[in-house]
């Protein structure tokens, strides 16, 4: 956040009475009857995560993290993808040589909605919701880069889920100050004559790689 829009949200803060030590002692007055700490072991918290993303219509493929590069390829080839944009930073040992990968250093708007779609990493996930992150840091793209696309291929770490909705908006108060997008499935919303239309909001196709790291082996 700039130094120019803090200042601007602490005066507004100040004014409305909501700065300070009231404002601390009215946060911890808020009754918080809800789950805030996980409860599943690990293997049913990532099953949950998959269980919601399969519910929303997104593919899941799990592999170990030194199979990332061969996932990627397959998933690709399911969905007869002959290359993606991908960020810069992305890691260049996950790309498959066999598709044409293109990251992004400034591409227009009309070169990300002409391409086959987007690979990505992740901030967080939460099994509870099925929910991505991504704060669009290195490896995660700017937001146009995960919206305009009709397909994202997004790669998620084990060590990345989160159970619940609590322990999600706990590591998104570490990354209050940048803009963040979430996920929940393909873009999909309804009318007023409840008519469903995907890719309104973002792609209408999502896949996710949920990858074991090396240290879990």
């Amino acid at each position: 956040m700039s130094d120019a829009r803090a200042e601007i949200f602490e005066k507004i803060r100040r004014s409305t009475g909501s700065a300070g030590g009231l404002r601390e002692a009215e946060y911890e007055m808020i009754p918080r009857e809800y789950r805030q700490s996980p409860t599943l072991d690990v293997q049913t918290r990532l099953n949950l995560f998959v269980d919601r993303l399969h519910d929303y219509g997104a593919s899941v493929h799990r592999c170990r993290e030194t199979a990332i590069r061969e996932t990627i390829a397959q998933a690709l080839l399911e969905r007869g993808k002959r290359g993606l944009l991908i960020p810069d930073n992305l890691p260049h040992e996950w790309l498959p040589d066999s598709f044409t990968f293109q990251r992004d250093k400034g591409l227009s708007f009309h070169e990300i909605d002409q391409s086959e779609g987007v690979l990505t990493g992740c901030a967080i996930a939460i099994a509870a919701t099925g929910t991505i992150v991504l704060r669009h840091s290195p490896g995660e793209g700017r937001r146009a880069l995960t919206l305009i696309p009709d397909y994202h291929l997004c790669v998620v770490f084990e060590y990345q889920v989160v159970e619940t909705v609590a322990e999600g908006i706990r590591e998104m108060e570490k990354l209050k100050t940048v803009p963040i997008t979430t996920v929940s499935g393909p873009s999909a919303t309804s009318d007023i004559e409840m008519t469903r239309i995907k890719g309104v909001h973002g792609p209408r196709i999502l896949d996710v790689i949920l990858a074991r790291p090396l240290t879990a082996e």
